[in-house]
């Protein structure tokens, strides 16, 4: 057995259940400049590492958010509307967990309604929601359909993403240029092509 194992299993688990202060944050990225050949002492630097840390508040300000207490509030009196509910075009800005480097795009959210619609605002905040975290596309594309499909339960829900990742714009391959798109459809919008197709006509 390795006695030395021990302490660092004990370590790591400390690691993941405490949230560093923002003084240790601020460390970390004076050593990050360091290591990238800056001097943090220097008057362009010295107020970086204060500067990143806010930066990443608000870049991450919706973990520990609900998304479907966002949605939780429909309207039922609508008359007896059954036709699509489409908010195009929502603009977006996450990070890719893999790189910590930005993903920039637009999200069309769509859903056929059952007797509840919701405030459109609601929906550009469920994207904002999920957007503001570590993410990959097709999980957050997923997550959007799957919270509008719980909470308003429509006949169905449509999602499409198109987005560009630094992480492959601005390192790696450097293909500028090139967006990611993701689509996830549910109910009536997955099995009904030509309801799908009225939807897919929307996304330019």
């Amino acid at each position: 057995m390795n006695v030395h194992a021990i302490p660092k299993t004990i370590d790591t688990a400390q690691e993941h259940s405490e949230r560093p202060t923002r003084e240790e944050v601020e460390a970390a990225y004076r050593a990050i400049l360091r290591y990238a050949g800056g001097d943090p002492n220097r008057d362009g630097l010295l107020q970086t590492p204060a500067r990143a840390v806010r930066a990443h508040e608000e870049h991450f300000t919706e973990y520990g958010l609900d998304p479907s207490e966002i949605l939780d509030k429909p309207f039922t009196e609508i008359d007896g509307y059954d036709e699509l509910v489409v908010l195009p075009a929502i603009p977006f800005e996450s990070h890719c967990e893999h790189h910590l480097a930005p993903i920039i795009g637009k999200a069309w959210v769509a859903y056929l309604p059952d007797k509840r619609v919701v405030g459109i605002s609601k929906l550009a905040r469920t994207v904002d929601a999920f957007a503001k975290r570590l993410q990959m596309q097709e999980r957050m594309t997923s997550q959007i359909a799957n919270v509008i499909d719980k909470v308003l339960r429509p006949q169905g829900v449509g999602v499409v993403i198109k987005a560009m990742h630094h992480c492959m714009s601005a390192r790696g391959v450097y293909k500028h240029g090139t967006d990611m798109v993701t689509s996830r459809m549910l109910g009536l919008l997955k099995s009904d092509r030509g309801l799908r197709q009225e939807f897919l006509s929307l996304v330019d």
